[in-house]
């Protein structure tokens, strides 16, 4: 059976017929005035840019995810080194500034920290060059400094001499805690140093969320057609051994020809200074001796982070060669991680650590001929390759540099009474939305941010979008939006079959399933019935239109309403009033009515016969969707005004709180085993968290602040929100401000990063809620 064919021109036409203007005025801000409040602040020492090193590139994001993240929760000033080789540029004039090389500099500083009185934390990016190795006027900065100081180790050597020995302990000593980013590094403090391990905090080198591209295109667009493409990046020196790759690859390109290897990156600016562009030369003329000149191509910039994002994603194998063993961590490792590249490194901590299980492959230090073994390997194996690409990415999304800011902002919090962390929402964007849909409708599944096709449609989530357009219609007014209402709604009717029930499954050819067949689909009719409700409540907003839409709509209802006395799904009967609360077709259609107030009682006498002395909820088992029951009750006794049902409603809504919000965070009911009256939440599963269940929760929130104002109900929409934002269990962002799309969920112990329609159409659902019409 295929799906009709509705005329989607019609449905256009019908729904910009005419421009909206808003004859709404601006308010004035009641705080135009008012001084702004000072918050609190941490004072971060480090290089930054415009100084070109990993460690200024590594601040620049962090102090960026922060910000991002946490907004104005608190403020993060730079203090920047410099000194006698890298002075400040004529247009920096940072408040806070550290000449390195001066011992006077230490104690200005020390005094500036101390004077401040909204400067809460000191943190330092440590790097032992930075600060003149041992220096002891570097422990005397530290011991003079009467704020918390937090230090970052971006290097951690073992077996330390007895001098470098005692200097860590000092400095230990001194701070309050200290960040390192692998956990070798962490052991190597506690083993070879005696650092106390309640002192130390592992939180990895932060990670770029990335926008997936299409390969092929990418490497059209940089002129790498047909070529297999190995890369490595950074600031160019001895260190990165690149010689080792070059010294590889002469058997490498006589066995696959098509091989190109990307040197991405300009010369470190201190070696520059110093030797000038010898090492380059040098790698130059490796490159004639050895005949390679079609097979390498240098990339002589310090490359935008886009362009290098790019580069990364249209690389088939990634190569870190670096020849330094204490070499704790690498940036460079991180990037290529995240943007899903397989890796061949060198066994530095930090990529035995990371590409152990089936992530990546190692080499030995130097070793040409064993690097030609493991690109063979990869290269002669196009499916191993490309799961170890996905498996490395799936790993790096906890290192992202929004969750790196959640680890740094919660540490924070621990060391200041004055912190208090709130999460920031991001600006409502449709991109990922839009990129799921086709004119058909919305595509069920994604791999990663990339729509699968091939998993087709459902009634389901083309509901829930209709719904998310129709409520962001009617808080923007933007006509931009009604050419996504048009397909999500088109969906909806053509799924509507002759006895007045809807189809839920369509396949990519646009033929309904045999999973219609097999399934009870009485939710999805519930929800489409919802979705309608929700376009009808926006009729008076939109641009004139004809009766025929609006007319074909209610009748939909109309013949969808015989049906829903035989329903028995205790959601799909709350998503039915819902949706005819939205309409508003229950208070001017008696027929209506009458069904409208007995469903509300078909839900009240599934409470009735459920609840217990300490059950009191509809079923015997908590599932998915779960606020929608006790919502639906509540609207029923807004519309008949009967006291049982705001009872049972508030009665109900409350024992369902009680086992979503534990302490100060929220936490879904897990579809991996739901939760059976009997059961102690503390033994339910932390996996299968999904974001719908988040979404519906926030909706009922809001509903319930409205006729309970005083019981705290908007505060728990923000707790509840923040779980997108990483206030889980997991501690980790679910929603990615890269792509715009929401991951599908939160397992045991990692994300799902596929971004499917459901998940990102919750996220803007609850989004949504908390956003008030355009003035």
């Amino acid at each position: 059976m295929k799906i009709d064919s509705l005329d989607n021109a019609i449905l256009k036409k019908s729904l910009k017929s005419k421009k909206i203007h808003s004859d709404a005025k601006p308010k004035k801000s009641k705080n135009a005035f008012r001084k702004p409040k000072l918050i609190p602040s941490v004072l971060m020492l480090t290089t930054y840019p415009p100084r070109e090193c990993g460690i200024a590139t590594y601040s620049q994001d962090l102090l960026k995810s922060l910000n991002q993240v946490f907004g104005n929760s608190f403020s993060v000033k730079i203090c920047a080194l410099n000194d006698t080789k890298n002075p400040l540029g004529k247009t920096e004039a940072p408040e806070y500034n550290l000449n390195t090389d001066l011992a006077s500099s230490y104690k200005t500083l020390a005094s500036q920290i101390n004077k401040d009185a909204h400067l809460e934390i000191v943190m330092i990016q440590h790097e032992f060059g930075l600060f003149n190795g041992c220096s002891e006027t570097f422990v005397n900065f530290l011991t003079s400094v009467k704020k918390p100081v937090v230090i970052g180790f971006h290097t951690v050597l073992p077996k330390p001499d007895h001098t470098f020995l005692e200097h860590i302990k000092k400095v230990a000593d001194c701070v309050e805690y200290i960040i390192v980013m692998t956990k070798s590094s962490a052991n190597l403090l506690v083993d070879d140093y005696g650092v106390d391990a309640s002192k130390i905090q592992v939180i990895h080198h932060g990670t770029h969320l990335v926008k997936h591209k299409d390969r092929k295109r990418l490497k059209n667009k940089y002129d790498l057609d047909g070529k297999t493409v190995l890369s490595t990046f950074g600031l160019l020196g001895p260190g990165k051994s690149i010689e080792t790759t070059l010294n590889a690859l002469p058997n490498i390109v006589s066995e696959f020809p098509d091989v190109l290897f990307l040197i991405l990156g300009k010369t470190h600016p201190t070696l520059a200074e110093s030797e000038g562009e010898t090492y380059r030369n040098s790698l130059l003329a490796k490159v004639k001796q050895l005949k390679l000149e079609s097979h390498v191509k240098f990339i002589n910039e310090f490359l935008p982070l886009a362009t290098l994002l790019e580069y990364l994603q249209l690389t088939d194998i990634y190569l870190f060669t670096s020849i330094d063993p204490y070499q704790a961590v690498s940036g460079t490792f991180s990037y290529a991680m995240s943007s899903g590249c397989p890796i061949i490194s060198t066994p530095i901590p930090h990529a035995k650590e990371f590409l152990s299980e089936n992530k990546g492959l190692l080499f030995d230090f130097g070793d040409s001929a064993m690097l030609a073994k493991q690109l063979r390997i990869l290269l002669g194996d196009k499916t191993y390759r490309k799961n170890l690409g996905l498996n490395g990415l799936h790993a790096s999304s906890a290192t992202s540099w929004l969750n790196s800011a959640l680890a740094h902002g919660h540490l924070f919090k621990n060391l200041s009474h004055r912190i208090h962390l709130k999460y920031q929402k991001s600006k409502i964007k449709l991109d990922h939305l839009y990129r799921m849909t086709t004119p058909v409708g919305l595509i069920q599944f994604s791999k990663l941010n990339q729509p699968e096709i091939r998993s087709g449609y459902t009634l389901d989530d083309n509901a829930r979008a209709l719904i998310v357009i129709c409520e962001n219609f009617r808080l923007t007014r933007d006509e931009e939006l009604l050419d996504s209402l048009t397909v999500y709604l088109n969906f909806i009717l053509n799924c509507q079959r002759y006895d007045g029930k809807f189809l839920n499954y369509v396949d990519s050819n646009k033929q309904f399933t045999t999973q219609n067949d097999t399934e009870n689909l009485e939710d999805s009719n519930g929800r489409a019935i919802w979705a309608m409700g929700c376009f009808l409540s926006i009729e008076d907003i939109l641009p004139p239109n004809d009766i025929y839409l609006f007319e074909r709509v209610r009748a939909c209802i109309n013949d969808f309403l015989t049906n829903s006395s035989k329903f028995n799904s205790p959601r799909a009967i709350a998503f039915i009033i819902k949706g005819l609360t939205e309409s508003g077709l229950s208070k001017t259609e008696s027929t209506i009515y009458d069904t409208y107030t007995k469903l509300g009682s078909k839900l009240a006498k599934f409470y009735k016969s459920e609840s217990k002395e300490k059950w009191t909820w509809f079923e015997p088992y908590l599932t998915y969707g779960n606020s929608v029951l006790p919502e639906a009750m509540l609207d029923v006794y807004k519309a008949t005004g009967i006291d049982e049902y705001k009872v049972i409603a508030f009665t109900a809504f409350n024992f369902l709180l009680d086992h979503l919000f534990i302490e100060d965070s929220f936490r879904v009911i897990s579809n991996q085993s739901w939760f059976l009256r009997g059961d102690l939440i503390k033994e339910c599963s932390l996996g299968g968290q999904q974001p719908i269940d988040v979404a519906y929760t926030i909706l009922a929130l809001k509903n319930f602040h409205d006729v309970f104002p005083l019981e705290g109900y908007e505060e728990k929409m923000e707790q509840a929100f923040s779980w997108f934002m990483g206030n889980n269990h997991l501690k980790q962002i679910v929603y990615n401000p890269c792509t715009t799309g929401c991951f599908d969920g939160l397992e045991l112990t990692n994300v799902n990063l596929n971004q499917g329609a459901e998940s990102t159409v919750s996220y803007l659902m609850a989004r949504l809620a908390f956003e008030e019409p355009s003035t």
